[in-house]
C-alpha cells in the first residue's frame, strides 16, 4: 500500500495549525504538526516529511533561521507562510531555499495548489525528466529543442540557457539574482533589467499574448516561474 504524502505543519497558532490539518487533510494527505522550530526539526528528521509548511513567526527561531537549518539536511520543499508581506522578506527566504512564500491571510484552495506545484516540482527534478512538457511548450533539454503547438521556436543560447533554468526548477519562483547568477554567474547578480529583456524575448517567442503570460509569470517583486505541468 502506498503511504499517502506527509506534510509536516509549523505554526505557533494553534488555531492556523487546525485550518490546515482540516483543508489539508481533506484533499488526502498525511499531517504531522510543530508549534515551534525546535519540534519542527525534530519532526522533519524523525518522520521525513513529502513537504514542509513553514511559517516565519515562530516563539522560539525566526523561521528564517529554522528553514537554514531543514536546508543543511533535507532538499524536502518548503513553502513559507507569513503575514509580512514585504519584497525583500520574499526574496531572502527564497534565496534560504524556500520553494514558495504565500501571505496571510490565504485560501485554502490557493494552498493546496502551490502544495501540488511544490511536490510535482520535486518528483521533476528527482526524474531527471529530459523533456519537459506545459500545455502546448515542449523543451527537450538533452537535444535543445524548444517547440510550441509542434512547430519549433528558434532560441539564442543565452535564451535557452535562461528557459532551461525555469525547466529545471518549474513551478518554483525563482528569484532575480538566482537566475542571473545561475544564467550569466555572481557577476550579473544585481542586473535585474538585463534579466527582464531577456523574460520580455521568451514571452515574444512562446506566449500567445506577451502581456498575459501562460508559462512564464511575473512573481512581482521577487522573480519568475515557469508554469509547471498541470
Amino acid at each position: 500500500m502506498t503511504r499517502p504524502t506527509r506534510i509536516l505543519v509549523v505554526d505557533d497558532e494553534a488555531a492556523i495549525r487546525r485550518f490546515l490539518r482540516t483543508g489539508l487533510a481533506a484533499q488526502g494527505y498525511a499531517i504531522d504538526e510543530a508549534e515551534n522550530a525546535a519540534q519542527a526539526i525534530e519532526l522533519a528528521r524523525a518522520h521525513a516529511p513529502d513537504l514542509v509548511i513553514l511559517d516565519l513567526g515562530l516563539g522560539d527561531m525566526d523561521g528564517a533561521e529554522a528553514l537554514q537549518q531543514l536546508r543543511r539536511t533535507s532538499l524536502v520543499p518548503v513553502i513559507v507562510l507569513s503575514v509580512r508581506s514585504d519584497e525583500k522578506e520574499k526574496v531572502r527566504v527564497l534565496d534560504l531555499g524556500a520553494d514558495d512564500y504565500m501571505t496571510k491571510p490565504f485560501g485554502m484552495e490557493e494552498l493546496v495548489a502551490r502544495v501540488r506545484m511544490a511536490l510535482r516540482h520535486r518528483l521533476q527534478q528527482q526524474g531527471e525528466m529530459p523533456v519537459f512538457h506545459s500545455g502546448d511548450l515542449a523543451v527537450d533539454l538533452a537535444r535543445r529543442l524548444v517547440t510550441l503547438r509542434g512547430a519549433e521556436v528558434k532560441l539564442s543560447a543565452k535564451e535557452f540557457d535562461l528557459l532551461q533554468c525555469l525547466v529545471k526548477h518549474a513551478g518554483k519562483v525563482l528569484t532575480h539574482q538566482f537566475l542571473l547568477r545561475e544564467v550569466w554567474g555572481p557577476a550579473h547578480g544585481e542586473d535585474v533589467q538585463y534579466l527582464r529583456v531577456y523574460v520580455r524575448t521568451l514571452r515574444h517567442k512562446l506566449e500567445e499574448d506577451p502581456t498575459r503570460p501562460r508559462y512564464l509569470l511575473t512573481e512581482t517583486g521577487v522573480g519568475y516561474r515557469l508554469q509547471a505541468p498541470a
